[in-house]
């Protein structure tokens, strides 16, 4: 039985989750189950997920054949903007690279924990790229909420997840400047897509960038994430979620599979935080 305590932990996750999913219950069953991978879907009343930012975001980790396996529940909306039921790389920037990243995880744990949804993955992350081109006017924020507002005809922006900043961390950026701009690119898409208070879910780069062996590759590592971590303070219906424990792939750039895998969990908790039904 779970404690009566209305400020209790458990019952405000518990309660928080039973609304979340009464609020899609209408999604229903998905006929999704029934694709081939990679065949194109026209689905309704997917719960969407916008993913961006640079590589750790579109995922470098190694991949396992269990990760290609697509999962029924989940559906990818591809570089020709079309719906297909696949498994892991989602992501096309570098199609010789891509590997497992954070995003899948995140949805299996979302269809987890609201039996009878169907999650809408919406890739654009692009690796090696300046938070300048996310902003309002770049081409990659204007190529998201493109992508987006087309993905939106099938359902709901349920959440932002963001992952970026090691390219500003290999240069000299204050936590002010990368905090100016981050704020920035937060407002800019929940404007664009009609949405102001759209969850949104910001990791810190890999805190392996700061030891010793790193700093002179990323030399502005600590104040890129000193900047993420004060974000929620600046923008409402944000959470952060710590790079804490998480290891690289071997080149102090990546993180590893197994740390992107435990990012998409952390991701949820975050967005679980703050999302709220109806938004």
């Amino acid at each position: 039985m779970l404690p009566q305590n209305k400020h209790n932990p458990m019952m405000i996750r518990f309660l928080v989750l039973c609304a979340l999913s009464l609020s899609v219950c209408w999604a229903g069953e998905s006929g999704s189950a029934s694709l081939n991978a990679g065949s194109p879907a026209t689905p309704e009343h997917l719960e969407l997920f916008l993913l961006v930012g640079q590589s750790n975001m579109a995922g470098r980790g190694v991949l396992a054949a269990s990760d290609r396996q697509p999962d029924p529940r989940i559906l990818v909306f591809g570089k020709d903007d079309r719906w297909v039921s696949q498994g892991e790389p989602i992501h096309f920037d570098k199609p010789e690279i891509a590997g497992v990243g954070l995003g899948f995880t995140f949805a299996r744990i979302v269809a987890d924990q609201m039996p009878g949804i169907t999650v809408g993955l919406v890739p654009c992350a692009v690796g090696g790229t300046p938070i300048s081109r996310w902003k309002p006017g770049g081409d990659l924020f204007e190529e998201a909420v493109r992508r987006a507002k087309l993905a939106k005809r099938a359902g709901r922006l349920r959440g932002i997840l963001w992952h970026q900043g090691e390219s500003e961390a290999s240069g000299v950026t204050s936590s002010d400047a990368y905090r100016k701009s981050l704020v920035e690119v937060v407002n800019g898409f929940r404007k664009a897509l009609e949405q102001p208070e759209v969850p949104f879910i910001v990791g810190e780069i890999g805190q392996y960038t700061m030891e010793e062996g790193h700093v002179p590759k990323f030399p502005s590592a600590r104040q890129i994430n000193e900047a993420i971590d004060d974000l929620p303070a600046f923008v409402p219906c944000a959470a952060v979620v710590s790079s804490s424990g998480l290891g690289d792939k071997g080149d102090g750039v990546h993180f590893s599979a197994e740390a992107l895998k435990e990012l998409g969990k952390r991701y949820f908790e975050a967005w679980l935080s703050v999302a709220q039904p109806g938004r």
